[in-house]
C-alpha cells in the first residue's frame, strides 16, 4: 500500500482494535485515498507446505512486487521480508505505530473477511461467513461433523487429527 502523504485517512488503526463495521468503512476510504494497493493471497496448500509466518511474507511479496507505484520504504509489522529491492523498516507493534501498516492490516483482513464470505457460499455447511475461518466453537463442531474442506489448512492441529481419525477409519465391520 501507498498512501498519499498529503491525504490522512482518520480512524485508521490496528485491524484487531476496530469492528467490522470500522474496517468496511475505513476500507473503502482507503481505496479512495491511497496512491496505490495490492494484496498477495496464498491457497491452504501453499501455508500447510511453507508454513504461515512464511506464506504472509510471500503474500507481502506478492503484494509489493505487483504495487504501483512502487515504495520508496517497506514498513512492516515485525516481518522482515528477504530478496526485495526495497528499503525496509520493520516496527515493533507496525500497525499501531504506522499509518501504512494499519492501512494494510485493514485491507487484508476485509479482504480474507470477503474471501470467507464466498467461501461461506460455496461451503454452507462450515459457517465461514460467520466466523470468518476462525477457530470459533461453531467452526470446531461444524469441521468435526463434516470433516475439512479444500479450504481448510491441512497443518492446522484440529484437522490434522481429524485427517488422521479418517486414515484409520474403516467403517463398521462387517
Amino acid at each position: 500500500m501507498v498512501l498519499r502523504p498529503d491525504r490522512r485517512v482518520d480512524g485508521v488503526d490496528d485491524s484487531k482494535r476496530l469492528t467490522p463495521e470500522e474496517r468496511v468503512r475505513l476500507f473503502g476510504e482507503i481505496q479512495r485515498s491511497a496512491l496505490g494497493i495490492a494484496v498477495g493471497i496464498i491457497d491452504a496448500e501453499t501455508i500447510d507446505r511453507v508454513n504461515i509466518l512464511e506464506a504472509t511474507k510471500l503474500a507481502m511479496a506478492i503484494a509489493l512486487r505487483s504495487l504501483t507505484p512502487e515504495p520508496e520504504l517497506v514498513l512492516t509489522d515485525w516481518v522482515e521480508l528477504i530478496g526485495l529491492p526495497y528499503p525496509q523498516r520493520n516496527l515493533v507493534r507496525g500497525d499501531q505505530r504506522s499509518a501504512s501498516v494499519a492501512a494494510a492490516s485493514i485491507v487484508a483482513k476485509v479482504t480474507r473477511d470477503r474471501i470467507m464470505e464466498e467461501a461461506d457460499r460455496e461451503f454452507p455447511q462450515y459457517g465461514f461467513g460467520r466466523h470468518k475461518g476462525y477457530a470459533t466453537e461453531e467452526h470446531r463442531s461444524t469441521l468435526a461433523k463434516h470433516g475439512p474442506c479444500p479450504l481448510h489448512r491441512r497443518c492446522f492441529q484440529r484437522v490434522a487429527d481429524l485427517m488422521q481419525g479418517e486414515l484409520f477409519d474403516w467403517g463398521e465391520e462387517q
